[in-house]
């Protein structure tokens, strides 16, 4: 019969369910559970703010009848944020426990500098001018194929130390603009290779140390390297002398 009435009155129904949940809560958090205290794990400081605007947890809140759900939810929604799980302490705790994404570049385009993950993807609520050590990556398309090219990058610390910012070009290849003013290309196919290139080149000569106008590696079978004097082009063959 009880069943059978609830279904007959509809909202009705919904509104009693509703009001008794609140009744119970009322009387847990007279017993003392109630929201003290939310511990954020695995949350840096620049992130711990959006994270708990995003929890909504406000004092005193009665703790078992939270969403935790929803909560969850809200809080994945948060840019920083991978993976999240909430977790209740009784009788007074909530933890928040996160996964963040990395941050792997700082992204320059149409005047904006935006903060990317280690996917490609922005990051909203990150100041890029907070992320100096970041690499930076410039142009269209720029951040969705930055996960493919700064790992070799970093494995490479000679370049990287040198490295200014990586240029998209027509969002087909790369130019690496290098801290005094010089110039690498890479070809739109085979930047791998083209970098094991220049491995060998600076193997051989040292050029990085000394410097140069620019190296076009857009040719897979040539190297060209113009000497920052201004001098003609030199041509050396990849793996050659």
């Amino acid at each position: 019969m009880a069943l059978i009435a609830t279904l007959a009155t509809g909202h009705r129904g919904e509104r009693a369910g509703a009001d008794i949940s609140a009744r119970i809560d009322k009387m847990f958090a007279s017993l003392g559970f109630r929201a003290r205290a939310v511990h954020v794990e695995g949350a840096s400081a620049l992130a711990m703010p959006d994270i708990l605007q995003a929890a909504g947890v406000y004092k005193d809140q009665p703790l078992l009848g939270m969403d935790l759900e929803a909560m969850r939810k809200r809080v994945e929604q948060v840019g920083w944020v991978k993976q999240a799980r909430i977790v209740r302490l009784l009788p007074d705790t909530l933890v928040v426990a996160v996964v963040e994404h990395n941050q792997l570049a700082v992204w320059q385009h149409s005047g904006k500098s935006l903060v990317v993950d280690d996917h490609g993807r922005v990051i909203p609520e990150a100041d890029a001018g907070r992320f100096p050590g970041l690499p930076l990556v410039v142009g269209e398309g720029a951040n969705e194929h930055a996960p493919e090219i700064l790992p070799a990058i970093a494995q490479r610390p000679r370049l990287k130390d040198r490295l200014e910012a990586l240029v998209r070009v027509d969002d087909r290849r790369w130019d690496l603009r290098m801290k005094d003013g010089s110039l690498v290309q890479l070809p739109a196919v085979g930047e791998q290779e083209a970098l094991m290139q220049l491995d060998q080149l600076d193997q051989r000569t040292r050029i990085l140390e000394l410097g140069f106008e620019r190296i076009d590696l857009r040719d897979p079978d040539m190297v060209a390297v113009r000497p920052r004097d201004g001098a003609l082009p030199g041509q050396l063959v990849a793996g050659g002398a």
